[in-house]
């Protein structure tokens, strides 16, 4: 008796849905990587400023804890936050009232004084006033 051959459907996926399939995976995850790596550089960002804001915060507080009344004028240092190296610049100017100082504080990353991280004002009161 002779045999039949039945031939059955073939199973799966054929080559170019497969490569659909991947084209559309490596698009998703181009997408995710630039997605995380945005995230990234945008927590580093707020690391620097937090860190920035510190820095301008502690030279506001040495000058209260001092009870300092500082010449009107500009100095400048640096200072290490987090890890993080920081120059800062101090404006100090007059106000109406002979007895309050403005004083003006700026943080910039490392030795760059084009862009602060970091700016806050404040007054200063001459001591026992």
């Amino acid at each position: 008796m002779p045999s039949i051959s039945t031939k059955s459907p073939a199973n799966g996926f054929t080559l170019i849905e497969v490569l659909i399939a991947l084209v559309i995976l490596a698009v998703a995850l181009a997408a995710a990587m630039r997605a995380t790596s945005g995230l990234i550089s945008s927590v580093s960002e707020m690391k620097t400023r937090l860190a920035a804001g510190w820095v301008a915060q502690n030279r506001l507080n040495e000058h209260n804890a001092l009870r300092d009344f500082p010449e009107v004028g500009s100095t400048h240092g640096k200072a290490e936050q987090a890890g993080i190296k920081f120059s800062w610049r101090e404006d100090v100017s007059g106000t109406p009232n002979k007895d309050f100082r403005r004083i003006e504080i700026k943080v910039f990353m490392g030795e760059q004084t084009d862009y602060a991280s970091a700016q806050l004002i404040g007054y200063l009161t001459r001591a026992g006033k």
